[in-house]
């Protein structure tokens, strides 16, 4: 595991800030409605409500999520990347302790405004983790390793394990909460599509007369493959070349810069690109 100190450092300071906000958006936000978020935070909350009405005892939020994060978090240590998991670790933890510590920061009793703005927040903060290369836990955890190990998505499978939750939180304290929290969700995926954008991907159509030299930006910039079609230009019935490739949004900006350093005349059409079956690289975690 090599330092580079300047980035590590980096990195930390944004899954501190991350951490810090999470914390504040669930005792802002989430707590003053009766929320459940996704994952390992909606999973602590439920059972933390749990145990103190039925069993009268009350539960450190820490405890639960720590406990809920361990098995994840070995995944992330065995299969993702040491630094990686490190600085999910203490996201969770960071999260976790000031979650127990902060007081109530109530602004509006307004369910909907707490289901909206808390979900902008989180998703902010875990944009802030995401850039940091790490996440916030719990489910993240087993998509990426999903995502890395059998190029499959693991959407199907988090939502369903979602659901279940909410459903027994619906059943055992009130449908409004869980429908408000399904509100919630939905606003942190949203914001999270506008806040990072590395894991959206674009298919570039670039027409260029200079094919093998565009095909060595896409490949020395991002790893990727790309594919040459030989065609006719209507216009002026001449022959043109066609570079195909996909890349993510993160790297689309540089690649269409040195495209256009290296053929200032291509013709270049962007697709977003919802679905992808078939070899893509992926940066490995480190």
């Amino acid at each position: 595991m090599k330092f580079d100190w300047k980035r590590d450092l980096r990195r930390l300071l944004l899954v501190i800030v991350g951490s810090v906000i999470i914390a504040v958006n669930l005792k802002m936000f989430v707590r003053p409605a009766g929320l459940y978020p996704g994952g390992a935070n909606g999973l602590s909350m439920l059972m933390q409500t749990i145990f103190s009405t039925y069993l009268g005892v009350s539960v450190p939020f820490t405890v639960f999520n720590v406990l809920f994060n361990s098995i994840p978090a070995y995944i992330g240590l065995r299969f993702l990347g040491r630094k990686f998991t490190i600085l999910s670790i203490i996201t969770i933890v960071l999260s976790s302790v000031l979650t127990d510590l902060l007081p109530d920061l109530s602004l509006t009793s307004d369910p909907l405004l707490n289901c909206v703005f808390g979900g902008i927040l989180f998703a902010f903060a875990s944009s802030l983790c995401l850039r940091a290369d790490a996440t916030t836990g719990g489910t993240d955890f087993i998509a990426m390793y999903m995502a890395q190990k059998y190029d499959r998505d693991a959407f199907s499978t988090i939502f369903v394990g979602n659901a279940i939750m909410l459903a027994v939180a619906g059943y055992l304290f009130g449908w409004d909460k869980a429908l408000y929290s399904i509100i919630y969700q939905f606003a942190v995926t949203q914001a999270l599509h506008v806040f990072y954008k590395n894991y959206q991907k674009h298919t570039l159509f670039i027409i260029t007369s200079k094919p093998e030299e565009v095909y060595e930006c896409i490949r020395v910039n991002t790893h990727h493959g790309a594919t040459l079609f030989h065609g006719v230009g209507l216009y002026e019935q001449k022959e043109r070349n066609m570079v195909y490739s996909v890349v993510s949004s993160a790297e689309m900006r540089h690649v269409l810069g040195e495209v256009r350093r290296i053929d200032d005349h291509a013709f270049i059409n962007i697709v977003k690109t919802d679905q992808l079956a078939g070899r893509f690289y992926h940066r490995p975690t480190d």
